[in-house]
């Protein structure tokens, strides 16, 4: 078959067809979106205004915190534009564009909690070496090959659907352009082309995840030499990155490791790491770091120290 595109836009159905529910997640959506912006906000401008951002894990934190904040707004503020629309339509273009931006970010989101891990490895395993290990030029590196390999996965990806014939229809069971809802429009047999979509997001996301928990089994293992007040401290800083980890990878592998057409939940569980994760992470990393309360304390009281200053 030639490979056609008679498809100019595409049409949402959203996640319900409740009208009156769709209005009520409105503004809970809204308000989770505020929630994303302020705490990532909150935890940038904390990092990078005093000395933490010295340090490697929470330069890489401060990096985490600019992905949540730019993968939600890739979605969140159409999709709460979308609920309160009587028509949810984008555009071709649009949605090849939001596909892209969407994998990019995830992409490095994920490999930069791998960086995060690497981390925490090192300074737990290899303690004496750790300064040498973690230098600056060594973390930048580090987020350059992130960008490097995200970038790689988004454009396969997206070089993949564009390759696709879409003939008609074009109502997408779903509230963001992705690459197994668009599947599912897909004119022609797709079943190599699913195969191809888990093995670059599916079973990348599986083996991402299993790097990261074997790393943090090694970690665990290794705090049996460590103090009691060594031990607390640590096990609450791995404890933070396990449970981020876990609210990102796993609704990913849910979604990507099955087949595109087969019936499950993807939209519901997608917004898990659309919308709740990016809400979490902030909390999970404030609330239970010393460090960061202190830190933010110290920022908070200097701004508001100078504008009373200026104010007076």
């Amino acid at each position: 078959m030639e490979n056609q595109n008679n498809v100019t836009e595409f049409v949402f159905m959203g996640l319900w067809e409740n009208k009156q529910l769709e209005l009520l997640f409105f503004l809970l959506f809204l308000l989770c979106y505020l929630a994303v912006l302020m705490g990532n906000f909150i935890i940038l401008l904390t990092i990078t205004c005093s000395h933490l951002i010295e340090q490697p894990m929470y330069y890489f934190l401060c990096h985490l915190s600019l992905m949540d904040l730019c993968y939600t707004s890739t979605v969140v503020p159409r999709l709460i534009r979308d609920l309160g629309a009587a028509r949810k339509n984008i555009s071709y273009n649009n949605c090849m564009a939001q596909l892209f931006t969407a994998h990019l970010l995830a992409g490095v989101e994920i490999l930069i909690l791998v960086s995060m891990a690497l981390d925490r490895y090192v300074a737990i395993v290899k303690p004496l070496h750790y300064m040498v290990l973690m230098n600056r030029r060594r973390c930048n590196m580090l987020v350059f090959m992130v960008w490097g390999l995200g970038f790689w996965h988004s454009v396969a990806l997206l070089l993949m659907v564009l390759s696709l014939p879409f003939c008609g229809p074009n109502q997408i069971d779903h509230y963001i352009c992705d690459v197994k809802p668009l599947l599912k429009l897909v004119c022609k047999d797709i079943h190599v082309v699913s195969i191809l979509v888990i093995a670059n997001s599916g079973m990348v996301v599986v083996v991402i995840f299993l790097v990261l928990v074997a790393s943090y089994i090694v970690i665990l293992w290794n705090l049996r030499t460590y103090s009691s007040i060594g031990r607390r401290k640590a096990l609450s800083t791995c404890s933070s990155h396990i449970m981020v980890v876990v609210l990102f990878s796993v609704p990913c592998i849910y979604t990507y490791v099955l087949p595109a057409g087969s019936e499950n939940k993807d939209k519901e569980v997608s917004v898990f790491y659309t919308v709740i994760a990016p809400m979490l992470n902030p909390l999970i990393y404030t609330l239970r770091n010393m460090e960061m309360k202190i830190a933010m304390g110290k920022v908070w009281s200097k701004m508001a120290h100078s504008e009373f200053k200026s104010g007076g």
